[in-house]
């Protein structure tokens, strides 16, 4: 039989041991957290998770991928080393323009203590034109969306993505596939430079 164990495969999934683990999350969202969490678990079943509120250093509402990036690099950065953890995990949400119209953007971003950044993003999502036209005037998507949907504090629960998608998705899946995508990084010895 073929040895698939992570180690058969390259994959250094266990850098440290697993109780050792201290992943900080640079987010007070729940929805945040939890995505950070069920993937991080997946690789350190006993990792300590610790959720904090950091800034981004970008405006309220991100606009474009760079800026929404940087917030997530940020966040990712800032968290790490406020808890003094050995992995720092960033979640950003932004918006772009497209010739379609405004789209969602998000991005996770994973930063170890050799300063080692792993990135994923996707997500992208026309957004009708009463939100579109509230985020030009102004307002940040959250706000934007709990308008439209008449649902309070739409980005802590389900997101935009959940709620234009009539529930097929969701934020915090839309979250745990970019943290899966971000970690891949540190999942490859010697594949990444």
């Amino acid at each position: 039989m073929k040895d698939e164990s992570l180690d058969a495969l390259g994959i250094s999934a266990f850098i440290l041991h697993p109780s050792l683990m201290r992943i900080a999350v640079g987010s007070t969202n729940p929805v945040k957290i939890r995505a950070a969490r069920n993937v991080v678990r997946k690789i350190y079943p006993r990792a300590q998770i610790v959720a904090l509120d950091v800034p981004s250093g970008v405006p309220g509402q991100p606009r474009g991928d760079r800026q929404t990036r940087r917030g997530a690099v940020n966040r990712a950065r800032a968290a790490r080393v406020a808890a003094r953890a050995d992995w720092g995990i960033g979640l950003e949400a932004g918006i772009i323009e497209t010739e379609f119209g405004m789209m969602t953007c998000a991005w996770v971003a994973i930063v170890d203590r050799a300063g080692r950044v792993g990135i994923g993003g996707s997500t992208n999502m026309l957004l009708p034109a009463e939100v579109a036209a509230r985020v030009q005037a102004g307002e940040e998507l959250g706000a934007a969306m709990d308008a439209f949907a008449r649902i309070e504090d739409v980005k802590r629960k389900m997101g935009a993505i959940g709620v234009l998608t009539r529930g097929l998705s969701n934020r915090q899946r839309a979250y745990e596939y970019m943290v899966k995508l971000a970690v891949a990084r540190f999942l490859w010895k010697g594949a990444y430079t």
